[in-house]
């Protein structure tokens, strides 16, 4: 099969997504409307936050949500489904509600990413699709973010296309790199299909093609005069590398008057060796000439070099943040948190577990972000029930559900909405900003975090609480079904 021609993501299903829509078709329950929550748990890495990303992508799949005439035929030769059922896959279309954190906002464990209110039929089946979108571009997005934050103002850039796990990987990683604050990517097709900045130089390959690593050098930079960063460590760094490459620039770039210029490590103790090159390049005079680093590096790899004194203006990262190797998976689920009966009453729903991480937050809600007046900071994240209003014009008691005990009081305070309309009754509401506004967005809202909640070991928590008449209804619910 050409998946190319062949792929419909409708079919990108679990397939009880199907059997349970079959189930609910059958019971009288298709059009039930239901309310469904993205939320994640755990922050990955021991980290303060996670960045939410993916939403474009959600959107442009809602918009394109068909059953083609082989998937309805794959379906009936399954031998599971009814005929009526079929025939209402055949005429599908997404016609419900969907609200969503705008991509590139800090985000936290057990609050709606996205809420979802639709037919159960419809709801249901749409969970992997979204499921899949959020989890691996806030994965990939937040581990770029702490990277970043590693570098201190440094360049850095996604280096991961050929360790992704998969072309999507690759291409919509480096989307979701760049959301976290990466300054550009190695893969090309990213920067066409996304204006995701492209760049790159040379390989080690190029250095062996020629007679000599002079020659190499000499060449590159006759050929890209206002681009010449030169690989220096194919044979020896300090010895032939650095010094090859002083006098590639002395007799190519000085003439022209070119003093823009680069020299990249791939290999070796980088902290000994930027040193040791900024000292030769420095005494050469080619004091603007940038050095720049790759292999395997991550955030505790970059903290390090720089506290080692390592002299590096560009970190170049692959596989270990377009994999997110510390911690590939970043666990989003999807959970149904209310029903709406047909006079219009909305039954809030709970899931309860022995694990007290799972049990979920009931009812169809509001998120709110409290920012201090005084600072800009946030403050802490709120969940109240949909008919809730914040008033943030004087002070407000909100409740700590991780102890039940503790209440506090916050004034001084802007109460801003986090989940915002996206699509409303299967129509697109929500104008996607472009990958510029969301990186953009997205540092200037980790920027209103607490250092403290921002550190990379032991952060503080940061306080997502809940309105007491939402944690009474969750009360209740946890005696009822207890």
């Amino acid at each position: 099969m050409d998946l190319d021609s062949k792929l419909n993501l409708t079919m990108l299903c679990d397939f009880y997504e199907l059997t349970m829509g079959n189930g609910y078709f059958a019971k009288g329950y298709a059009n039930r409307i239901t309310y469904f929550d993205v939320f994640y748990r755990q922050i990955p890495d021991g980290g303060g936050f996670a960045i939410a990303a993916g939403l474009e992508q959600i959107i442009q799949y809602i918009q394109d949500l068909h059953f083609d005439a082989a998937d309805i035929e794959y379906l009936r030769n399954r031998n599971l489904f009814c005929d009526e059922f079929l025939d209402y896959l055949a005429n599908f279309k997404f016609t419900g509600d969907i609200w969503a954190v705008p991509e590139g906002t800090p985000i936290f464990p057990r609050e709606p990413i996205i809420t979802v209110r639709a037919p159960a039929v419809e709801a249901q089946l749409i969970e992997t699709y979204l499921l899949l979108c959020i989890n691996h571009q806030s994965l990939i997005a937040t581990k770029a973010n702490r990277v970043v934050r590693a570098a201190e103002g440094r360049t850095v850039l996604e280096f991961g296309s050929r360790r992704a796990q998969g072309a999507d990987a690759a291409i919509l990683g480096a989307r979701a790199a760049y959301i976290g604050g990466c300054n550009g990517t190695a893969c090309t097709i990213a920067d066409q299909l996304y204006g995701v900045h492209a760049g790159g130089t040379m390989a080690h390959a190029w250095v062996q093609m020629f007679d000599s690593e002079y020659e190499a050098f000499k060449s590159y930079c006759e050929i890209y005069p206002d681009n010449a960063t030169l690989l220096v460590d194919t044979y020896n760094t300090l010895k032939s590398g650095v010094p090859n490459a002083i006098k590639a620039f002395n007799e190519v770039l000085k003439p022209k008057g070119i003093r823009k210029c680069g020299i990249r490590l791939d290999s070796g103790d980088m902290a000994y060796l930027t040193r040791e090159a900024r000292k030769m390049l420095d005494a050469a005079g080619w004091t603007e000439c940038q050095i720049s680093v790759s292999n395997s590096l991550d955030e505790h790899t970059i903290q390090d070099l720089l506290h080692q004194g390592a002299k590096i203006d560009m970190f170049g990262v692959g596989e270990r943040l377009i994999t997110a190797r510390s911690e590939p998976v970043f666990g989003g689920v999807y959970k149904l948190t209310a029903v709406e009966h047909e006079d219009g009453t909305i039954e809030p729903k709970i899931k309860i577990s022995e694990n007290v991480g799972k049990i979920t937050n009931p009812h169809f809600k509001k998120l709110y972000r409290f920012f201090g007046n005084d600072h800009g900071k946030a403050l802490a994240d709120y969940l109240c029930v949909y008919d809730e209003e914040v008033d943030d014009s004087g002070k407000l008691e909100i409740f700590d559900p991780e102890a039940t005990w503790k209440t506090k009081v916050i004034d001084n305070f802007t109460a801003k909405e986090l989940l915002v309309p996206v699509f409303k009754n299967g129509q697109l509401v929500y104008k996607c900003p472009d990958l510029e506004e969301i990186r953009g967005y997205c540092l200037e809202q980790v920027d209103k975090l607490w250092d403290e909640v921002k550190r990379f070991d032991n952060p503080h928590s940061y306080y997502v609480d809940l309105s007491k008449k939402l944690w009474d209804i969750k009360y209740d619910l946890l005696k009822k079904n207890s």
